[in-house]
């Protein structure tokens, strides 16, 4: 069975409850086309230095991607960071993918409440996480950004605007999804 790889790069720390809900919530999704979800063990943020810019405190997107394509056995890798990412002409992103390399990054960072002054909410973490992990992987699986504000394929301009979307592909997405992955 051909399976989706999650890898957790710390910076501090990568909650372990994320991972376990992110690959369940995707486990779930994808194994209705013969995909199974596995944690690795947590890799050191360090091997992605190249990326820092120090002036933005921030990791370029792509450094993740470059850093984490090397697993080609896996269907698709996704990195989970608590880094804050950005890709040149972007303050910021919550995730970024390649759908040649099939590899995808989604940043902790700016999904945590306490980033806009909230207290933390562990649930609406891991709703968020998800959210981006499935928007992330159908980019990875050749989807586009989609004009359905609930659909989880829409960009996320704003923490706003992820919290809108839902967690799941919209109807017109998933039959994409079905056709690419069939």
């Amino acid at each position: 069975m051909a399976e989706i790889l999650i890898i957790p790069v710390e910076m501090k720390s990568v909650e372990k409850s994320v991972l376990r809900a992110v690959a369940a919530y995707v486990g779930d999704f994808y194994s209705g086309f013969g995909l199974s979800v596995g944690i690795l063990h947590k890799i050191d943020i360090r091997p992605f230095r190249d990326g820092y810019n120090e002036a933005r405190g921030q990791f370029l997107g792509r450094a993740f991607i470059l850093g984490l394509s090397g697993l080609r056995r896996a269907a698709a890798v996704l990195g989970i960071t608590d880094a804050d990412l950005y890709e040149e002409g972007m303050n910021f992103i919550f995730g970024l993918a390649h759908p040649y390399f099939r590899t995808a990054v989604i940043s902790l960072h700016r999904l945590r409440p306490e980033f806009y002054g909230e207290p933390g909410d562990r649930n609406l973490l891991k709703e968020r996480a998800v959210k981006e992990a499935m928007h992330e992987l159908g980019h990875v699986f050749g989807l586009t950004h989609c004009p359905d504000p609930k659909c989880v394929m829409h960009f996320s301009n704003s923490i706003l605007d992820t919290d809108l979307k839902g967690m799941d592909y919209c109807g017109a997405c998933r039959k994409k999804l079905e056709e690419m992955l069939r």
